[in-house]
């Protein structure tokens, strides 16, 4: 029986176990960026956007490499958020954090809206709005027990989504080899026999990466779950070293395997592709099981984005980063306020969809995309600065370090470079673009006018917020 570890000094508990930490790096990598939006990204780009998925996927190990190798060595509330203040400079610091905050919430109504969207696959006549509103409160509920009981949730959410999209990869494998139905359309063949690997041609390949990196995103959440995480040392690096097969299995061979089913132009965005492959084939059972999974996985990218958001907002109020009540946690160790605050804002989701149900996933999931890719560069950042700061000996220390250093970090920030000049490029992206840099230039507003004349941070009793005290108080 796994224990409950004992709340430390940051006034977390330390809740999170091997079992919970694997799982839920698992879960990263299966979302709605899978399930939904990679219909997008198929269309874009036809056949090699399987290609775009591989160097997408490199770069992001090489980034959670970095963050892996800081986590290990000071596993603190904020995680990157905290790394960016301490070797780039309290500005940037706040900008990361921040962020990352607005990452989640926004990818948060993505996948709410996605989620409605599948729910509108057994209810069509009822509004997408209303599984928002459901889903929000229900699992803004469940995010104010113990991390444990995240941790459980993301556990058995995690291994559901597993098990099928195995069970789909080896179902689609079996109609490739013996047909179905006397269909003779399916076969590997369908990868290069519309137009080509590159049918959208090179241009079509390279906008894809805006959509691409969009379904790498939350992967960071290994980080803040550092935190919260028994035994960080091992549990971090187990579940980093997992990211290349999972890029592999659950990116490329399943998307690799539904565009060998039917045709890249028959994939739509009216629902997952999943779905629709098994629809399409006549297999109403399974799609109709793939639509559990694909919800599931909704509701464990939800459930993950919820928790990031607030642990890391946790950790900016304690460095005087965020309003101090947010540093606020209750007798089970759990930062409510953040919580709240995140459910609140989630909201918008639910006016969204009910205004504009039919483009918010585009329009959320292309800001996202900036918001993440700002993230990450933070994080190669900060830990690039890290390592010009070590010593020798200590850097002959380190019990995770990043492999191919430094060429390996340079060229991934090269390549974060080159995903937000491609966004310019795009119309659907380029508006998220604009998005971002508005967003970052009011932050930096924000920070002059009440972190920096302050001096002391947002508020000079920041420390004092950090009292464990319950949801009552």
């Amino acid at each position: 029986m796994e224990e409950q570890v004992q709340q430390g000094s940051t006034g977390l508990s330390r809740g999170l176990t091997a079992r919970h930490i694997r799982f839920i790096a698992l879960g990263s990598a299966i979302g709605t960026g899978l399930f939904y939006g990679s219909s997008d990204a198929i269309q874009q780009a036809g056949p090699s956007v399987l290609l775009a998925y591989l160097i997408g996927g490199g770069a992001v190990f090489l980034v959670l490499r970095a963050l892996g190798e800081m986590s290990v060595v000071d596993s603190v509330p904020g995680s990157f958020g905290t790394y960016a203040s301490r070797h780039l400079g309290r500005l940037p610091g706040f900008l990361t954090g921040w962020t990352y905050a607005f990452e989640m919430v926004v990818v948060c109504i993505a996948d709410v809206t996605a989620l409605a969207v599948y729910m509108g696959f057994w209810f069509p006549d009822v509004p997408r709005w209303i599984w928002v509103l459901a889903t929000l409160f229900i699992l803004g509920a469940a995010n104010l027990f113990t991390v444990k009981v995240f941790g459980e949730l993301e556990f058995w959410f995690s291994l559901g989504k597993v098990v099928a999209i195995i069970a789909m990869i080896l179902g689609g494998i079996a109609i490739l080899i013996f047909g179905f139905n006397g269909d003779h359309s399916a076969g590997v063949s369908n990868l290069w026999s519309h137009g080509g690997l590159f049918p959208m041609g090179l241009e079509g390949f390279v906008l894809s990466f805006a959509i691409v990196m969009f379904a790498f995103g939350g992967a960071e959440i290994i980080g803040v779950t550092a935190a919260e995480a028994d035994k960080p040392e091992k549990t971090i690096p187990r579940a980093v070293n997992t990211v290349p097969v999972r890029i592999l299995l659950f990116y490329v061979l399943a998307i690799g395997v539904i565009m060998s089913i039917a045709p890249w132009q028959t994939i739509g965005s009216s629902g997952s592709p999943f779905v629709q492959i098994f629809e399409g084939l006549g297999l109403g059972a399974a799609a109709h099981v793939l639509n559990v999974v694909v919800i599931t996985a909704a509701l464990s990218a939800i459930n993950s984005d919820i928790f990031g958001a607030g642990r890391m907002l946790f950790g900016m109020a304690r460095q005087g980063q965020a309003p101090a009540i947010m540093a606020r946690v209750s007798r089970s160790g759990v930062p409510w306020m953040t919580v709240v605050v995140m459910i609140g804002a989630l909201l918008i989701g639910v006016v969204l969809n009910y205004t504009i149900p039919e483009d918010v996933f585009l329009v959320v999931a292309s800001i996202v995309t900036f918001a993440t890719i700002w993230v990450w560069l933070m994080i190669l950042l900060s830990h690039y600065r890290s390592r010009q700061k070590m010593t020798v000996d200590q850097v002959a220390k380190l019990k995770f370090p990043v492999p191919f250093w430094p060429y390996g970090q340079i060229c991934t920030i090269a390549f974060m470079l080159f995903v937000l000049v491609v966004m310019a490029f795009a119309t659907e992206t380029r508006t998220a673009l604009y998005v971002g840099i508005a967003w970052i230039c009011l932050l930096t507003v924000l920070y002059w006018l009440f972190l920096r004349r302050s001096g002391s941070g947002w508020t000079n009793r920041a420390a004092d917020a950090s009292e464990t005290c319950s949801p009552s108080q």
